[in-house]
């Protein structure tokens, strides 16, 4: 007898291969009949008639930081009410485990930098969270049979060498012993089942304190030495972020990236690749690292996102204004002594020069203050400016557009919400996107979903996504966009068995209605722990999710089950060849 039976879908498989009606029949956590319609005389236990929707397999998220929220929030939301049942945690270097038994503080530590460098609130970190873990294999351990989707993660490279190192990991060099120490600990951990090792070199990247994480002081000797370690364990991955995967690589940063995938013989990814028809030199200069890897004999896979990610920012808390050029000294300034400064015109006009500048980078996408949309006020004084342009208000006031917007934000103490709008919405950025998505090298993701939480919102790319496609700009058909969300991915990791509609395959599936499927907007809401906020975006269309065989979500609604697989590499992944 079948578990359950899906009747009369539209199936769109994940190969890219055409859609077709057929029955899906799932027993034992997999899908074992696909057949046409009318055609499976098998008793099931239950059955749903889906005549007019579009059955896929579920979504993998390749870049997510769920590290944290699973532990108080199993079903990954807002990830899994838009279609995805399989994530990747544990990137750009930073993970919750290990942490050394005999130092307490360093869990305090390790939540403390994530909630500076990842944008976790604080008191979910501490209230949310056990911590009660010291190894990789207790942390993976933790996560077994209470959560709703997939979830595999690599090894943070921070969390390495804090381990082995201590305080010396910001600023220190390992000796030869604590290289050995380090690498030991590497591998107990990929023997435990983690995907690889994920590691920062970004200049972005700042602890708790505001040092540079550790793994930005690691020299190429110790990344190659990680990286080989990697290439002794089956199923493996490597992920890295170097300063320039926010604008252009350096050709020193080129050279690391390609000496990393080739000494650990294993694909290598990185986040994220910024698409604009204003700077056209960027997307060929990103793609060079792929171009040499190939020749070296690995593989280096940019991710970049198919929507325009909404983000919210404040001259109040930490944002991206932060990692502006000279901005950073002056938004970390108590807020009286923050708001003189703003409002002293010498030091807007330095502060708007910077943005302004070459060496702010992609930051410069920030620059145009005029084109800022005012969120959430705090004031009577900025009552009714909520949803309104700051250069029409500042063309009210008779001010230039930044210092009507400091004054605005002013007045609610900084708390005032801004939204800035993109400046690569235009039909030469999204050409250049459709062309840039059929690279080979080039996969869909960074979503950076459970991090960021009250700062931007990514989770929602999959549906908004597959919306735009069908009923929007249309640039891609329904097949090759889902293809593009699930086997891509599933294939990058080596995941067993996911990410197509098979038999025999884990019945990992979303059911959607292809008339409705979207996303809708960003909003705060305050469902954390402490009551912190994070942006949240309702799923539209989505009719149901199953992780293995399982429904874990029906009409934007979870049902509480938790039937997600911790997956480990070798037992759940294979080797991926970069041959």
């Amino acid at each position: 007898m079948l578990d359950h039976l899906i009747r009369r879908a539209t199936v769109v498989d994940g190969t890219g291969g055409p859609a077709y009606p057929a029955d899906v029949g799932i027993r034992g956590g997999r899908i074992v009949v696909i057949a046409e319609p009318g055609t499976v005389t098998e008793e099931a236990v239950t059955s749903e008639d889906a005549d007019g929707l579009v059955l896929a397999p579920g979504f993998v998220d390749p870049h997510t930081h769920y590290d944290a929220q699973l532990f108080w929030d199993p079903y990954a939301t807002p990830s899994m009410n838009h279609g995805v049942t399989t994530v990747a945690g544990g990137n750009c270097g930073f993970t919750l485990a290990p942490l050394h038994p005999d130092r307490p503080e360093d869990a305090d530590y390790t939540r403390r930098m994530m909630s500076r460098v990842e944008g976790m609130a604080l008191a979910a970190l501490e209230e949310g969270v056990d911590w009660t873990w010291s190894t990789f294999r207790e942390y993976l351990d933790a996560l077994e049979g209470r959560i709703a989707v997939n979830a595999g993660f690599m090894v943070g490279h921070c969390a390495l060498r804090r381990h082995v190192m201590g305080a010396d990991a910001v600023g220190g060099q390992p000796t030869p012993a604590q290289l050995d120490a380090m690498l030991a600990l590497f591998h107990d951990a990929m023997d435990a089942g983690a995907w690889g090792l994920s590691t920062t070199q970004s200049a972005s990247h700042s602890d708790g304190d505001g040092e540079p994480v550790a793994s930005r002081h690691a020299r190429p000797e110790e990344l190659l030495a990680l990286s080989r370690a990697v290439g002794e364990h089956e199923g493996t991955q490597l992920e890295a972020i170097v300063a320039g995967c926010l604008d252009q690589f350096s050709d020193e940063e080129i050279d690391l990236l390609v000496d990393m995938t080739a000494a650990a013989g294993r694909p290598l990814n990185w986040n994220v690749l910024t698409i604009d028809a204003a700077v056209p030199e960027r997307v060929p200069r990103q793609l060079i690292p792929s171009e040499r890897a190939r020749a070296a004999g690995g593989r280096i896979v940019a991710l970049t996102m198919p929507i325009l990610t909404p983000m919210n920012m404040s001259l109040g808390t930490f944002c991206a204004l932060n990692l502006i050029p000279g901005w950073g000294e002056i938004l970390a300034l108590p807020v009286p002594e923050r708001i003189e400064r703003l409002r002293d015109p010498a030091t807007r006009a330095e502060m708007l020069r910077r943005a302004d500048s070459k060496e702010a980078g992609v930051f410069r996408r920030l620059a145009n203050f005029g084109r800022y949309v005012i969120g959430d006020t705090y004031s009577a004084a900025n009552e009714g400016l909520s949803g309104r342009v700051v250069n029409d208000i500042a063309a009210e006031r008779g001010q230039d557009p930044f210092h009507c917007l400091v004054e605005i934000c002013a007045a609610d103490d900084l708390r005032t919400v801004l939204w800035p709008m993109p400046t690569d919405n235009d039909p030469d950025s999204w050409a250049l996107r459709q062309r840039t998505w059929e690279h080979e090298d080039v996969m869909l993701g960074g979503s950076d979903a459970g991090a960021h939480l009250d700062r931007m919102c990514g989770a929602p790319y999959t549906t908004r996504f597959l919306g735009d496609c069908l009923r929007g700009r249309k640039l891609l058909p329904l097949p090759t966009a889902v293809r593009m969300l699930t086997d891509d991915p599933a294939r990058l990791f080596g995941l067993r068995e996911r990410g197509r509609i098979e038999e025999g395959f884990h019945a990992d599936l979303v059911l959607f209605d292809p008339e409705r499927i979207d996303a809708g907007p960003a909003t705060l809401v305050h469902d954390l722990p402490g009551d912190s906020p994070r942006l949240d975006s309702k799923a539209i269309g989505i009719v149901s999710v199953r992780v293995n065989g399982v429904e874990t979500l029906r009409d934007d609604k979870v049902t509480g089950a938790v039937p997600g697989t911790v997956l480990r590499s070798g037992r759940d992944t294979r080797t991926v060849s970069t041959a």
